[in-house]
């Protein structure tokens, strides 16, 4: 029993010198440099502390997946994103326009759905960056920002849409008459073809 007491303490000095040593001989600051610095993993040789964040910040790389970000006037809706999304964290609804083409996107191409919500879970993405890869006119990108701490999950739900929801009621209604009138006159022409025959 006493061995093992004896034991016991002395493995306790060991473990506690070595945090002793290593609490006051390391007291220089960390330079900051890229990963991809000749010079990165040698620095962890001169005992320095670690970076103090968030004064000192890493260099972001260019390649990272960081947050989401939408330019929603690029956007055509075609809903490619939520579909390829794994974790279903992007929420998408569209409404067809009733009077042709409502714009361009940057590189050209037509408009032709509204997109009334346009909203991403960052509290649910994994931050896969399929649906940058997917999307057609490169209007979801990944952002170098990394740093979203937030006090409630619900400040995580980044909205994009930027269309009223006065606005987005009345161009659902003109659909809705417009596709009622369609019927209309499709029954009306089948009613004339059979009392014709």
């Amino acid at each position: 029993m006493l061995k093992r007491a004896i034991n016991g303490f002395t493995t306790a000095m060991k473990g506690l010198s070595l945090t002793w040593r290593h609490l006051f001989a390391s007291n220089a600051k960390r330079r900051v440099i890229s990963v991809s610095d000749d010079n990165y993993f040698k620095q962890l040789d001169s005992s320095t502390n670690t970076i103090q964040y968030p004064h000192q910040k890493l260099p972001v790389p260019e390649v990272g997946r960081y947050q989401l970000d939408v330019e929603i006037d690029d956007c055509i809706v075609c809903d490619l994103c939520a579909k390829i999304c794994p974790v279903d964290c992007i929420t998408i609804e569209s409404i067809k326009s009733t009077t042709g083409p409502i714009g361009e996107t940057s590189d050209g191409s037509k408009k032709l759905l509204y997109a009334p919500k346009f909203d991403i879970d960052m509290a649910k993405c994994m931050y896969c960056g399929l649906c940058t890869i997917v999307c057609p006119t490169e209007c979801i990108i990944m952002t170098n920002q990394y740093d979203r701490s937030v006090f409630e999950l619900k400040n995580l739900n980044y909205e994009f849409a930027d269309m009223a929801p006065e606005v987005a009621a009345e161009k659902r209604q003109l659909l809705e008459n417009q596709i009622a009138e369609r019927q209309a006159a499709k029954l009306a022409a089948l009613n004339k073809k059979e009392g014709d025959a």
